[in-house]
């Protein structure tokens, strides 16, 4: 697989951003392990890191284009059948990314009712054994269960402060790439 030119992407006349990748033949698109008819088919790891990054360069605004240029044509016309492929790919790819975000969300409820249990565990241990006892023991030991509670919400504070900014963002790109208007162009030599 190669890049037709290392330039950034180019503005095509419909003012839309082009990605454009280049190809010896259509079979380099896809994962060749992958048995399935060429519209069921995924694509290849390279080819897909690389549309994908390329589109997360641009605002999620930013019309785009997919061109892929062909250096061997095939007898029949691919454009229909890599346009379905590439838009079923990543249709495909959004709703795994969806399945993996609701799991996040899970496992961020379930690690926010463990975290928020055992730090309630350690404030009441704590006033239990320590109540209003003063000195170096009880000042120890009060902090150490007061932090080992709070260190156990860390879990649930990063998935919900942090973790998902990522998946959301993918998953807005796939599904602008599962409705991306896809050009099969023949390479010029």
């Amino acid at each position: 697989m190669s890049i037709p030119s290392p330039e950034p992407p180019k503005q095509n006349e419909n003012g839309r951003r082009s990605i454009e990748l280049g190809l010896r033949d259509v079979r380099q698109l896809f994962n060749s392990m992958d048995p399935s008819p060429f519209n069921e088919k995924d694509l290849d790891s390279d080819a897909e890191e690389f549309i994908v990054s390329y589109a997360q360069e641009f605002p999620p605004d930013t019309d785009l284009t997919l061109r892929i240029y062909l250096a061997e044509w095939p007898p029949e016309d691919p454009t229909e059948m890599v346009r379905t492929a590439v838009h079923n790919y990543f249709a495909y790819r959004e709703k795994l990314n969806r399945q993996e975000f609701r799991l996040m969300m899970k496992r961020g409820r379930t690690s926010l009712i463990i975290g928020l249990a055992f730090l309630v565990t350690c404030l009441l241990v704590t006033k239990v054994i320590v109540g209003n006892r003063s000195g170096t023991w009880a000042g120890v030991v009060r902090e150490s269960l007061t932090i080992a509670g709070w260190v156990a919400m860390w879990r649930p504070m990063e998935i919900y402060l942090y973790d998902w900014w990522p998946l959301q963002r993918r998953g807005r790109t796939y599904t602008k790439l599962s409705q991306i208007p896809v050009e099969v162009l023949r390479k010029e030599r």
